[in-house]
């Protein structure tokens, strides 16, 4: 199950509805890179890949390839809006280290 607090809720329905395409989900990908590893990306998507696990939380599609799928498992996430950071932060009870930033982690 992947958990998103209420600001993330909020913010990625902003940004699906400011969307110039059609949009019928959002991805989330963990790919390789970041300083700890594994990094997190995300982004809007206009269609479904044939292999996505579809999840749907708080009213949101989420599309997860099946790579990235066993490492989201229970992984929060927030957005922060300070005067410092704003943008998404993971939470992932399934990283041995994390980055400081909470943009990349290794298992």
């Amino acid at each position: 199950m992947i958990n998103l607090t209420p600001n993330a809720v909020k913010a990625i329905k902003r940004f699906i509805r400011g969307s110039e395409k059609p949009v019928i989900g959002l991805r989330l990908v963990i790919s390789g890179g970041g300083c700890s590893g594994f990094q997190y990306g995300m982004r809007l998507e206009e269609a479904r890949a044939e292999d996505d696990v579809e999840l749907e939380v708080e009213g949101i599609k989420l599309l997860v390839d099946p790579f990235t799928h066993p490492m989201m498992d229970e992984v929060n996430i927030d957005f922060i809006d300070s005067l410092t950071h704003t943008g998404f932060k993971f939470d992932n009870p399934n990283a041995a280290a994390r980055c400081s930033c909470g943009q990349s982690f290794s298992l």
